[in-house]
């Protein structure tokens, strides 16, 4: 299992911010082949057979990762720094969302809101639990709600990936609690 968490980690950092890091090309879409993902995890000694990346693929406990109907490529479901289009439809949000964060940011937030910080999306977690983990992975977590009905009527754009994490440009300040 630590094998996978280290070649997903990996993965994401491919299929997220640099393709080229492994001369995958990327299209439009965030589609890399799943053949040529392959030998590059492999090549890099983080993976030792195809298998492992598609393992990598289905125990990963966040569905990080989309694999193409055909099967013959794979993309990272949201979290990219580079231009992709994901082709999701505008969404509406449940009432609420939530945001894992650390106590030494909250008063940054709660002044300036969440921005996406590097990436395409603030990314929002549709129950307190998804928000928690999110959050302690830099420490003891505090989780923030968000009236996401409010941020909708307002004319906020959102969007749904792929596994369940909810994604809008900026969260104003006004409209965390």
């Amino acid at each position: 299992m630590a094998g996978n968490v280290k070649l997903s980690k990996y993965m994401s950092y491919l299929l997220r911010h640099s393709p080229a890091a492994a001369g995958l090309t990327m299209d439009d879409r965030g589609w890399v082949v799943l053949d040529s993902l392959t030998k590059a995890c492999i090549a890099a000694g983080r993976a030792r057979r195809p298998q492992d990346v598609l393992d990598a693929v289905s125990e990963n406990n966040k569905q990080r990762f989309e694999i193409s109907a055909d099967g013959s490529a794979i993309r990272a479901a949201q979290g990219h720094s580079v231009d992709v289009d994901l082709g999701l439809a505008p969404a509406i949000p449940p009432p609420i969302l939530f945001h894992g964060t650390v106590a030494r940011l909250v008063g940054t937030i709660l002044t300036e809101g969440l921005r996406p910080m590097g990436r395409a999306h603030v990314h929002l977690s549709p129950d307190i639990e998804s928000a928690q983990r999110v959050g302690q992975r830099r420490g003891k977590p505090v989780v923030l709600s968000v009236d996401a009905t409010a941020m909708h009527e307002a004319g906020c754009g959102f969007f749904e990936s792929s596994n369940g994490v909810w994604l809008v440009a900026h969260v104003p300040p006004q409209y965390l609690r």
